[in-house]
């Protein structure tokens, strides 16, 4: 069965070259000239790879990074004409495989593709994830987050944290690596900001937020959501 690697890049010309070029290669190819569209594809089609641009009109591929992140480990390499070792660093710190410029060569590109195929395991792309008997459920497609029936409205940065927390339920995460996983490794300055957003978590979210059943602290170390 041919490796399913998802296109998002707003330019039609770009799309379809790198489309033509992998699909005559053997890869079966999905496409998304919109943010927003290239990852409800990839819930739907469950991709191997995702190949994808940063400067887009939507939202851009860092969000987007940031989102896959939430949803699942895929290899994603940028393909893009922002340059610079800084924005290469930032692309791989905030979980990119690999950061390639524009203009490429389709050689390069597919060796790196092929890299990154050989060496990730497969997995599912989990829209929704519910715990607690279903008590708790959060879509990350919609963004949406139901405690107990009701519908909890969260803010972007408080989305992002209990994403990473809720995929990587049971799992203790230490305060650096969660605010690094959920804001961006430029946020890691500020760990302060993250003790309080945890309250507003839980304020929001715990039934009892003195005694929390979901998000649970491991002192000296960070934070867990509890496998329940």
């Amino acid at each position: 069965m041919a490796d399913k690697i998802l296109l998002i890049d707003d330019d039609p010309t770009t799309l379809r070259l790198l489309a033509m070029n992998l699909e005559l290669r053997g890869y079966e190819i999905h496409k998304a000239l919109r943010a927003e569209e290239g990852l409800r594809v990839a819930y739907r089609t469950q991709p191997d790879l995702v190949v994808l641009d940063i400067m887009m009109p939507d939202i851009d591929g860092w969000e987007v990074l940031r989102r896959l992140r939430e949803l699942s480990d895929v290899p994603v390499i940028f393909l893009t004409g922002v340059e610079g070792p800084k924005n290469s660093a930032k692309g791989l710190n905030l979980g990119a495989d690999d950061y390639i410029f524009k203009p490429f060569d389709f050689d390069d590109l597919e060796a790196r593709i092929k890299a990154r195929l050989r060496r990730t395991p497969k997995e599912t792309i989990a829209e929704e994830l519910a715990f607690d008997g279903g008590s708790f459920r959060i879509n990350f497609i919609s963004r949406e987050v139901r405690v107990r029936g009701e519908i909890v409205h969260l803010t972007p940065k408080e989305f992002s944290l209990l994403g990473v927390l809720v995929r990587n339920a049971g799992r203790v995460i230490s305060r650096a690596d969660l605010v690094a996983e959920a804001w961006g490794p430029e946020y890691v300055d500020t760990l302060e900001s993250l003790k309080l957003y945890i309250h507003y978590l839980r304020q929001k979210i715990e039934q009892n937020p003195q005694r929390p059943k979901y998000i649970l602290t491991s002192r000296g170390v960070g934070y867990r959501f509890a496998n329940l």
